[in-house]
């Protein structure tokens, strides 16, 4: 679970819900709440942060493992809404990698949570919210596509009504859904599902199925699944508008965990803004575009080929199973709203950094302390300005090609501000080893975290199934996505 929050703002501040003929955009605001004062140093913010996106990438990769698992749901968003007719909002992960809306209950037990910074407010469900059928397609969905006859069985339904589906007044059973490092048990409900656009409208989304949980397993926090999958959050708003679930997109304003530089909020963008999305400012930004590639072990990734990456004009091509994803699940790069670093196979990443430390490591010295610390590798001391060679990652696809901003993958800071040491400038490399090819056997082969989409207004275009990126002043573009 994540130590940090970025809160969603539930105001709603633009909508065109007009005839299918206009533009359908609701404009969620990201408000970001991370910040060096929530830590002992900045050391344990970063060892916690890397740490995280580390347990996080491997928990999808046990080799012995007979089901696959979602990714763990820490997330650095959280999004709110209201269900029913309750006066209070739910606050939940938002989260591309899985497919399932659910949230703590009242009465809610959270197992081995103790030591878990997060609480979340357990839901009293609301008198408008039913119990789903056992005979819902979204009940069989829910349990892995398992015939509906089978689950009224499980609930009782005598046969003979179950010959004749005739159990309707029968619940849908409770589901065991897992992570890579928790669980829960949920019943599955369905409720209006509210967010207000302006001060006398809200989009509702009726008869929304969500899992009600009263016990979990180290999951404090609800999530809302944004991945691929019939119940994700995106395929339910699809349900009542195809041109607001089939697209979203994030613009993550750039923070360097420093909450002084997000006093505007990053801004959450369902369904398409149509020929504004290209011009910002005056400027021209056209989208890069990569193929979304299947996972037939884990369909509800976004995943995508990484060609490879190069640092300053050398080109490091990636291993060929980052490039497409196999009958096994292996391979691919799975875009990733969670995870903080981006994690990379370790032959690509020991390149990278092999090529890094010749450009950077020749005129300052290694950090190898602060290493240790911190979990980021290589770090060094900055004596001077350094002089950084530029990162470029290589989608596939003809001239799929992003250029990160030196913030996004090289993280400066003052050693020893805390008047325990000798105070130095810090700069470290923030990408991070994934592990080799038989580690990641049975998984994506690396992660884009959202560190590195700062500054991007990343979409994720569901029909036409691709990925796409635009540098993006995202303050400027919550801006100009508020005037209009």
């Amino acid at each position: 679970m994540a130590t940090s929050i970025f809160m969603f703002n539930l105001l709603v501040l633009i909508s065109s819900l007009f005839p299918a003929s206009s533009s359908q955009v609701v404009l969620l605001p990201l408000t970001h709440s991370l910040s060096k004062a929530q830590f002992t140093s900045i050391h344990h913010l970063l060892k916690s942060t890397t740490t995280r996106s580390a347990t996080r990438f491997h928990s999808h990769h046990h080799r012995h493992q007979q089901v696959s698992l979602p990714l763990s749901p820490g997330s650095d968003y959280t999004l709110s809404f209201s269900l029913g007719n309750s006066n209070s909002s739910v606050s939940l992960y938002l989260d591309t990698g899985s497919d399932f809306v659910w949230l703590p209950c009242h009465p809610f037990e959270c197992i081995l949570c103790e030591s878990k910074p997060e609480k979340a407010q357990p839901l009293t469900i609301s008198s408008t919210a039913s119990t789903l059928s056992c005979q819902s397609p979204v009940c069989s969905a829910a349990h892995s596509s398992l015939p509906t006859s089978s689950l009224c069985a499980i609930a009782k339904c005598p046969l003979d009504s179950i010959e004749t589906s005739d159990c309707k007044s029968f619940s849908c059973p409770p589901l065991y859904y897992a992570y890579g490092d928790g669980s829960l048990i949920a019943t599955l409900y369905k409720d209006s599902l509210s967010m207000p656009v302006s001060s006398q409208k809200s989009l509702v989304l009726s008869n929304f199925a969500f899992g009600c949980a009263h016990t979990t397993l180290a999951e404090p926090v609800g999530v809302a699944g944004f991945g691929r999958g019939v119940l994700s959050f995106p395929a339910q708003l699809s349900s009542l508008s195809p041109q607001l679930g089939n697209r979203f997109s994030y613009c993550l304003v750039s923070h360097s965990f420093d909450s002084d530089k997000t006093r505007l909020p990053s801004p959450l963008i369902l369904g398409r803004y149509e020929d504004k999305e290209k011009v910002i400012n005056g400027d021209e930004t056209e989208f890069v575009y990569t193929e979304m590639l299947d996972n037939p072990k884990h369909p509800y990734f976004y995943s995508v080929g990484l060609d490879g990456i190069s640092v300053g004009k050398k080109n490091i091509p990636s291993p060929g199973f980052l490039k497409r994803v196999d009958r096994k699940g292996n391979g691919g790069m799975v875009v990733d709203s969670g995870t903080t670093f981006t994690m990379l196979p370790k032959s690509l990443y020991d390149s990278v950094v092999a090529e890094f430390d010749r450009r950077v490591g020749g005129s300052h010295e290694r950090a190898s302390g602060i290493e240790e610390k911190t979990g980021l590798s290589p770090c060094y001391y900055l004596e001077k300005v350094a002089n950084v060679p530029m990162v470029k990652l290589h989608f596939v696809g003809n001239g799929s090609s992003v250029v990160l901003p030196r913030r996004n993958y090289f993280y400066e800071f003052l050693d020893g501000g805390d008047g325990s040491e000798k105070k130095r400038n810090v700069g470290c490399l923030m990408l991070m080893n994934g592990g080799d090819e038989k580690e990641l056997s049975g998984g994506p082969g690396a992660t884009l975290g959202n560190y590195q989409q700062q500054g991007f207004e990343v979409v994720y275009d569901l029909e036409k199934r691709k990925v796409g990126f635009a540098r993006r002043k995202c303050a400027s573009l919550w801006e100009n996505l508020n005037k209009n």
